[in-house]
């Protein structure tokens, strides 16, 4: 992730307050590809939509994230969207050095991350993992698929959210 200075942090925690008016999904006009993004920058965005469904926040986890990163970049390498690319979720979250309960959401052909997002609400299985109240924390990536190769989806996008395993007893 690009370095964040504190007066971009606070712009950024700013639109994320205000892109918690929308009723379900992004900011209209908000929009943050795959080259602009931050921690803080997804942080707001997730937390923006989890706030507009009455969802508590999520932390920002790094192991998520490498594990997110992992995802997507084999997803961009194989220009394949799916979750199991002969290593499973379990797998790349242990490989990270994060033991809790996770959940996985995908995507590919988004430009930006709101409209990943907006994919992931329009989804039913989808929108319960960005929303579920299990979660505590989560990581996200995207990749895109480079050196000029024509692609299915150019880029891909991976969220994982995690929590404690007591919270699924």
């Amino acid at each position: 992730m690009s370095p964040v200075t504190r007066r971009g942090f606070l712009m950024l925690g700013t639109a994320g307050l205000l892109s918690a008016c929308s009723a379900v999904g992004p900011a209209p006009g908000t929009t943050t590809s795959p080259a602009q993004l931050s921690t803080a920058s997804i942080t707001a965005a997730i937390n923006g939509v989890r706030a507009a469904n009455g969802r508590p926040p999520l932390a920002y986890n790094p192991r998520l994230e490498a594990a997110a990163r992992a995802q997507a970049q084999l997803m961009a390498r194989r220009d394949q969207l799916s979750h199991d690319l002969g290593v499973t979720l379990r797998q790349r979250v242990t490989t990270a050095g994060y033991d809790g309960a996770v959940g996985e959401n995908l995507a590919g052909g988004q430009k930006t991350l709101q409209q990943a997002i907006q994919g992931w609400l329009d989804s039913p299985s989808h929108r319960e993992t960005l929303l579920s109240t299990r979660f505590t924390e989560f990581g996200l990536a995207a990749a895109s698929v480079g050196d000029g190769r024509k692609s299915r989806y150019g880029t891909y996008w991976a969220m994982i959210a995690g929590g404690s395993f007591d919270a699924w007893r």
